[in-house]
């Protein structure tokens, strides 16, 4: 039923969502989801519910044994983000237009999760972050990659950037590392006049 209703959801968009189209791809009757769900929106919860576990689940795998170091956990975390993502490239824009309370709740604490999964793993290499706050740049790293990853899910369709998932992965690695291993300078930058 699942699977059915992430087919429709990335086939026809959230527009076109309805339990009868769930039920004509699932081969099944519109009572027959009926029974299990309220209705869409319970049927939309349980799509969104059931890609931030594969979200959680992943990076969470992912971060038990990334590559040694800094650079190790920065690019598992990120490379895992990109699959999810990729995975579910015509479902997570869909879902992401049509949240509401319980179901923005619920990627709240998936995106809460994820970060705490990443911020634990990044402890052992607190050596290698030259940021004078390290827990508070580790942060900032965490929701800036998750936010990037969010903000090219949501407008891909309408702001696309040419390159792939993978692409996006390696340079948000890359930044990200560069923050992290870059210490704060001492003056404030000039501003620029226009």
């Amino acid at each position: 039923m699942l699977a059915a209703a992430e087919h429709v959801l990335a086939d026809q968009g959230i527009e076109e969502f309805t339990v009868a189209a769930v039920a004509d791809r699932a081969g099944m009757s519109v009572g027959a989801i009926y029974r299990r769900f309220s209705g869409k929106d319970q049927l939309l919860y349980a799509v969104k519910d059931r890609m931030l576990g594969l979200l959680e689940d992943g990076v969470g795998q992912a971060l038990r044994s990334p590559a040694p170091g800094l650079a190790g956990v920065v690019g598992a975390f990120t490379r895992t983000l990109a699959h999810t993502f990729a995975g579910h490239h015509r479902i997570f824009p869909e879902l992401l237009d049509g949240q509401r309370t319980d179901g923005r709740d619920r990627g709240l604490q998936a995106l809460a999760a994820i970060q705490r999964a990443f911020v634990d793993a990044v402890g052992p290499c607190q050596g290698e972050i030259r940021r004078s706050d390290r827990e508070t740049a580790v942060r900032m790293v965490s929701r800036t990659i998750i936010g990037s990853c969010v903000h090219r899910a949501a407008s891909c369709r309408f702001w696309p950037d040419d390159g792939t998932w993978t692409d996006w992965a390696a340079e948000t690695t890359d930044l990200a590392l560069a923050y992290l291993r870059s210490p704060e300078s001492a003056e404030e930058p000039a501003c620029l006049e226009l």
